[in-house]
């Protein structure tokens, strides 16, 4: 097919995939004096806003709030009864827009960014190709920079039987419009915790399958261990070491069975696959610049992709962290990054610069909306460790704070600092108890700024606030 000059929209900057990250790209690059356009092939918003983040924690707020409430004298009382699961998923409608993205494109259009609607693939250095179903494929050129904005997709292993099983992923899940008798979720990390949390608090009988030894593996172990306990006091049957290996679902309906290892199984309505993710790139075009298609891409601080000078990967698709709150990060970064080259100026890519995305490496916070919550920023100690830094471990059960006591009767939590002995500030931290995720901005704070332990001692917590944590923590480290 030939194609005519007038076939051609140039921008300074392309970017391919509008969810949260690609659309703080072209915010950012915008700011930054540049025009720009967006590729999206499904909802502009993506990922986060209609199957991930929004609608999980719209599921896990009732179950939350539940559990608060029924930890409290002359509340608990009050709260009798199942969760209406119907009026649940009735709010989660409302917060994913009933997966409609009007809102979205409206505020692209106010910031003067183009949207066009496609499949977005490279055809060589800074040009893509946009296929729609509703006419010819339109090529965009890009002055300065394309960024790769794909995301990630469920990762499902290869298992005899499971294609026909039609498995859940974690958007059959946070799009569910029903609660199943008995939910069997396959994996211990972020996703499947959050979400055994959630359908157990609606109703279903739960059973978590761990291959490894134990919940939220890349977190401190007694974050995870405290998540398990709760779950299994709640009914869930939780089980580590346990490694499927195949799964059997007649004529793809009906119950599901899943087998393990060893031949023992387990049988479900439903079976949710939460193993991991991988990139969206198996076909943007990467093969046309030298690169492998299905691979993640890596990038340098600015979120360039290492061997290129026009080319970003930015978010999940660059495999540093997982997250969206970092995507965005990331996006922030990498569009100053891009704007200043533009300019022909300056980068500051030094440690914490503003054009180096250096929180990748020394201070990602995460919560996860798990009952009880668990939150971590920086490193873990076995982290700092295998760094080299000469570390301590201060621990705190949140038992000795005030606040914890009036959160909720009976109280459960746990807290660590990690302490870099040579310099005496916080590599990291990590919580988990309820309404634990509150206290993460500050420890992020600390982490980022690395705040002097002298210096923190005269960030006054106010009393009685869980967040006397941070002054327990101390006084353990004084001694």
């Amino acid at each position: 097919m030939t194609r005519t000059v007038e076939d051609e929209h140039i921008y300074d900057v392309v970017v391919i995939g509008a969810g949260p990250v690609g659309e703080n790209v072209v915010d950012r690059v915008r700011a930054g004096g540049l025009t720009a356009a967006i590729v999206e092939s499904e909802l502009i918003g993506g990922e986060c806003s209609y199957w991930a983040c929004m609608p999980s924690k719209a599921l896990l707020r009732p179950a939350i709030a539940r559990s608060d409430a029924r930890g409290v004298a002359g509340l608990r009382e009050s709260v009798h009864g199942p969760l209406d699961a119907r009026e649940v998923f009735a709010h989660r409608d409302e917060v994913v827009g009933h997966w409609k993205d009007d809102g979205q494109v409206d505020w692209l259009d106010s910031i003067g960014v183009r949207v066009f609607r496609g499949h977005g693939r490279l055809l060589g250095p800074r040009r893509v190709e946009v296929a729609s179903p509703e006419g010819e494929p339109q090529v965009l050129t890009a002055r300065h920079a394309v960024a790769v904005c794909t995301g990630t997709r469920a990762l499902l292993p290869d298992l005899p039987g499971l294609p026909g099983a039609h498995p859940w992923t974690s958007r059959e899940a946070t799009s569910a419009d029903r609660v199943p008798g008995r939910l069997v979720v396959v994996g211990g990390g972020v996703v499947g915790v959050e979400m055994a949390t959630a359908f157990q608090a609606l109703g279903a009988q739960v059973t978590l399958l761990v291959r490894g030894g134990g919940l939220l593996p890349r977190m401190e172990p007694f974050l995870g261990e405290h998540v398990a306990e709760a779950l299994a006091a709640r009914g869930a049957d939780v089980r580590t070491g346990a490694a499927v290996s195949a799964v059997v679902r007649d004529g793809g309906t009906g119950p599901v069975t899943v087998v393990l290892e060893g031949g023992d199984h387990v049988e479900g309505d439903e079976v949710l696959f939460a193993t991991g993710r991988r990139p969206r790139t198996e076909d943007i075009g990467l093969e046309t610049v030298g690169l492998t298609p299905g691979s993640w891409l890596d990038v340098d601080d600015t979120l360039r992709v290492t061997g290129s000078d026009w080319l970003y990967a930015v978010g999940d698709v660059n495999h540093r962290a997982l997250m969206t709150h970092q995507g965005k990060y990331q996006a922030r970064i990498a569009g100053a990054a891009i704007a200043a080259r533009a300019r022909g100026g300056a980068l500051d890519t030094g440690r914490w610069g503003a054009h180096a995305a250096t929180a990748d490496h020394a201070a990602v916070p995460q919560v996860v909306f798990s009952d009880p919550e668990v939150a971590s920023v920086g490193l873990s100690l076995a982290e700092a460790e295998r760094a080299g830094y000469r570390v301590r471990a201060v621990d705190l059960d949140m038992r000795q704070v005030a606040g914890a006591g009036l959160y909720a009767q009976g109280y459960r939590g746990h807290a660590r600092m990690v302490v870099d002995l040579d310099r005496e500030v916080v590599l990291g931290a990590a919580f988990v108890g309820p309404g634990i995720g509150e206290l993460l901005h500050s420890a992020t704070v600390a982490v980022t700024g690395e705040v002097p332990i002298a210096r923190l001692w005269h960030a006054v917590p106010a009393y009685p606030t869980l967040s006397e944590a941070w002054l327990r923590l101390l006084e353990a480290y004084r001694g």
